[in-house]
């Protein structure tokens, strides 16, 4: 991890050096794996205008930040145009995204929408507005895209959001479904990509804290934070502290899907499953090549205790793992 310090304090050149090294290294891998996931899926293409969404978060500035490196060292044309959406929040500051891009060499747009006003009149008090607020602004944001002749719409969203987004579906919604890194909107007027899908949080923290953006807060719409996502992500970061690794195997995962061994008719035609036993008998294995618990132990069983039907398999499994 790297480690912040005070920049007002002196450091010794050795000190400085290492620091630099370390948010080099750090830079390079956001780099690589937004690399990787644009060329995975065909992200963004020769003459493309993308139309990069500025929340004035973490995760926006870093999109933005990686997207500019990369343009200028792409083997492909294409453009950059930063917009960001005033949605007249009480207390928005309003100043700083434009500042903050003016330093830039790149084009931008402010747009002013109050969708704060239609979420506080149709939303009851003490509920959440983050729903309904980021459905507006997405149904905003598309259509200013096509007014701007933007061909992609990216979004700032990482690979942590993606398997929040998993399994808040799951637990919530009975919906086996996530933030696809590259989506058709529903009217098929727009390509959405998300950069980042394949960067962790934490390394996007680490080099916004570096960069020091200048970080608007996402609450000055008095909302709480939705409590079904921060308990999914405190699932999630207890997962990875009891077992490292486990969150992006969950991620790798949603990219290795076995219709066949889940239970949607659509995906996969079980009424129609037939035998064919015209080939070569086999051992007995799981789809994906894993043994199925308990052969191990039926192989290794003397003939007389080798069961002839599930309940005589139950019981000798009962007995053995008893012993």
């Amino acid at each position: 991890m790297v480690q912040f310090v005070d920049a007002s304090v002196s450091q010794t050149p050795e000190a400085d050096k290492k620091q630099k090294t370390e948010f080099n290294k750090l830079q390079k891998r956001i780099r690589r794996d937004v690399g990787r996931a644009i060329a995975d899926f065909n992200m963004i293409e020769e003459g493309d205008r993308i139309m990069v969404c500025l929340s004035g978060g973490k995760d926006s500035y870093t999109m933005l930040d990686i997207l500019i490196s990369l343009q200028k060292s792409a083997p492909i044309q294409f453009e950059l145009v930063a917009v960001n959406l005033d949605q007249k929040q009480p207390g928005f500051p309003e100043h700083i995204l434009p500042s903050y891009l003016d330093t830039l060499d790149i084009e931008y747009y402010i747009v002013n929408r109050d969708t704060y006003s239609v979420v506080k009149e149709k939303v009851p008090e003490g509920r959440t507005t983050c729903g309904l607020c980021s459905r507006l602004r997405r149904g905003t944001l598309y259509a200013f895209a096509e007014d701007i002749g933007c061909t992609k719409v990216a979004l700032g969203h990482h690979r942590d959001d993606i398997v929040e987004t998993l399994f808040l579906n799951l637990f919530h919604g009975a919906r086996f479904a996530a933030m696809p890194p590259k989506l058709l909107s529903d009217d098929k007027r727009n390509i959405v990509i998300r950069p980042l899908a394949y960067c962790k949080e934490s390394e996007i923290s680490e080099f916004a804290n570096i960069k020091q953006y200048p970080i608007i807060p996402c609450n000055l719409c008095g909302s709480q934070e939705n409590l079904q996502r921060q308990n999914i992500k405190a699932m999630l970061a207890q997962w990875e502290k009891d077992s490292p690794g486990r969150v992006q195997q969950v991620f790798n995962g949603m990219q290795n899907i076995a219709p066949s061994q889940l239970a949607d008719t659509q995906l996969f035609d079980f009424e129609t499953l037939s035998i064919d036993r015209s080939a070569n008998k086999e051992a007995y294995e799981h789809a994906e090549g894993q043994t199925i618990e308990g052969v191990g132990e039926f192989a290794q069983m003397p003939p007389r205790l080798k069961p002839d039907n599930l309940i005589d398999a139950i019981n000798i499994i009962s007995e053995i793992d008893t012993q």
